[in-house]
């Protein structure tokens, strides 16, 4: 299936602006540098419970994020950590709630699956499969009826949610409705181990969201280019229609779903073929063929992004535990 004709673009780096290209290098860098960083303190046991990592994904949030704007909600799923950071939720806020300590955006009693940030209009951070499109949906419907005009929602979620009836349900009140909601769909092939092909009867994932009426594309979502002009024209078009759009994104995870997954529903060698196309070398390469970009802009790039994440750590090191006598604070309520 073709992109539509108002999707059509050019991902030639030459049509960009160089500060508009270093600053998409920018944001995955900080994104692989805090991830693969969390990953050696998973081993430490310095971060416990679920941990999913982005790695390999970065071009999505890298792309999409900076389309949307202050007002606009995020919906996102367990896997993010990037749509937080690149969101405007701090570095130190995101490590300290992986600790757990009561500094971090959720307190301290979220953790990795369940970031969450008021003040960014950041809510999830959510571990079940599909659980933020209802969300999505409601915040939408909630923008629409107060009114906030030009407001978006956008929803990220992977391509197992599809075979949820979460999924279903939110797509057809959201065209039903009309709200101004944007689904997005990191298909990364597996939902946690099951392949695409082995859960749906139909791989497709646009035809399923245009059978509820609205608009739909697909994209590379390798390519931070292409996921950047395609989610800029997808959230105008939701921003000026106040109608639902669904966007797939075609990406690949290189690590395990989890810490805890051993893999063995895939082989290295699909992994190393994807790593060829991973998002953070392949663009830099074309910046630097194109002579807008040099190596030593990107280490100075990279260590500034590892600086952040060596401070994060450092606060979160230095955060406290919630009191005790806080346990039950806000789990009930008040009499």
């Amino acid at each position: 299936m073709s992109l539509p004709r108002e999707l059509e673009f050019s991902t030639d780096v030459t049509r960009h602006e160089r500060g508009f290209c270093l600053a998409r290098v920018r944001d995955m860098v900080r994104i692989r540098r805090l991830e693969e960083r969390c990953a050696q303190l998973y081993g430490e046991q310095k971060i416990r419970g679920f941990l999913h990592l982005y790695v390999g994904e970065e071009a999505v949030a890298a792309g999409v994020m900076p389309q949307l704007q202050p007002q606009d909600n995020v919906v996102a799923t367990y896997r993010e950590h990037g749509h937080a950071l690149l969101r405007g939720v701090s570095m130190n806020a995101i490590m300290a709630e992986m600790y757990g300590k009561q500094e971090g955006c959720s307190r301290g009693r979220g953790g990795s699956m369940h970031l969450f940030d008021r003040a960014t209009r950041f809510y999830g951070g959510n571990a079940i499969v599909g659980g933020g499109l209802p969300l999505a949906t409601g915040l939408a419907l909630a923008d629409k009826l107060a009114p906030r005009p030009g407001c978006v929602t956008a929803c990220f979620f992977g391509e197992g949610a599809v075979a949820e009836g979460a999924f279903h349900e939110s797509l057809n009140l959201a065209a039903l409705w009309r709200v101004p909601v944007l689904f997005i769909c990191e298909n990364n092939l597996y939902a946690m181990g099951t392949a695409l092909a082995r859960s749906e009867s139909s791989i497709d994932l646009t035809a399923k969201a245009a059978a509820y009426g609205m608009a739909t594309a697909h994209v590379n979502g390798m390519n931070v280019l292409a996921v950047s002009e395609a989610a800029r024209q997808a959230v105008d078009a939701v921003r000026q229609a106040q109608a639902p759009f669904f966007l797939e994104l075609h990406t690949y995870r290189f690590r395990a779903h989890s810490m805890f997954d051993a893999e063995l529903y895939r082989d290295k060698a699909e992994v190393e073929r994807w790593k060829a196309h991973g998002p953070i070398h392949t663009f830099t390469d074309r910046l630097k063929a194109a002579g807008m970009m040099t190596e030593a802009d990107f280490e100075a790039i990279d260590r500034e992004a590892a600086a952040e994440v060596e401070a994060a750590v450092r606060f979160a090191e230095a955060g406290s535990w919630e009191p005790e006598a806080d346990l039950l604070r806000d789990v009930t309520a008040p009499h």
